[in-house]
């Protein structure tokens, strides 16, 4: 099954602030990033439902290899990305998107 992504713009920015910010510090580790941002997108896109609920309909997924984890809510062919969140905010930061 082909699911739409839809990312918020609040995720969005978040992106764009993570990939500045590797992006200043080194060109591959900003590549590295994009590359699994892109990994943990195919894999949530294509099994929603096997990711840990973490609040109400939201569920989560840990990237393997940066500290960020991606936010999401299945609505069916739907993929509705919350946040892109570091793992040193606050948890739940999120949760009134």
């Amino acid at each position: 099954m082909t699911r739409e992504v839809i990312v918020l713009s609040e995720a969005e920015t978040e992106i764009l602030q993570a990939l500045d910010w590797y992006n200043e510090r080194s060109v591959l580790a900003a590549r590295a990033f994009v590359h699994e941002l892109n990994g943990v997108l195919v894999r949530v896109a294509r099994a929603p439902e096997i990711w840990p609920r973490v609040f109400r309909d939201a569920r989560r997924m840990v990237f393997p290899h940066f500290p960020f984890t991606l936010v999401y809510r299945n609505y069916g062919d739907t993929i509705e990305i919350i946040a892109v969140a570091h793992q040193r905010r606050l948890p739940l930061y999120w949760k009134n998107r």
